[in-house]
């Protein structure tokens, strides 16, 4: 588990950089938070780093978005949060074939029709910057926390000395 500490959007940003930097080839990733906790600031970063040029909308009214990362394939930006049923993620026309990013605000609410996450991001609010937690959820999450483990940004937003996030309920 890596914990961080962002003071501002700039530090949100490097972090989404770090993450697109290092990530594997393929990876799952679960955005966990309450609303205005950073998921789609997060997401936005790192679909930039990866190339996205244009608009990088929220998926919060279409449910998910479709960028295309040239030669390297696909990512997929969805927020489930109006979703009513894990089933409905049949209507999304999900083929995976191709993506290359899986960046998934509200997967609670996807349950078991999701893929497993390689990854889990816990943000929430501190004050004026937020709290940021990493959580593996799986060997290949493993070892991409040990290879974001290395970069500077993690040292630099180490969070201050006695504070923590508050513990995930549901991982």
């Amino acid at each position: 588990m890596i914990q961080l500490h962002l003071p501002d959007v700039a530090a949100t940003d490097a972090v989404g950089h770090a993450l697109a930097d290092t990530q594997p080839d393929r990876a799952i990733v679960f955005l966990h938070g309450d609303l205005g906790a950073g998921k789609s600031t997060l997401a936005r970063a790192w679909l930039r780093a990866l190339g996205v040029t244009g608009a990088i909308r929220s998926p919060t009214y279409t449910l998910v978005e479709h960028y295309p990362l040239g030669d390297r394939g696909m990512a997929l930006h969805l927020d489930l949060y109006r979703i009513a049923a894990p089933g409905e993620l049949e209507f999304l026309a999900l083929d995976d074939a191709d993506v290359r990013l899986w960046l998934v605000e509200w997967p609670e609410r996807g349950g078991d029709a999701l893929p497993k996450a390689d990854l889990d991001v816990w943000l929430e609010l501190d004050g004026g910057g937020r709290n940021l937690r990493l959580v593996a959820g799986s060997p290949g999450g493993q070892e991409w926390l040990d290879r974001i483990g290395q970069k500077p940004v993690c040292s630099a937003f180490l969070p201050p000395h006695g504070r923590k996030m508050s513990q995930p309920t549901d991982k």
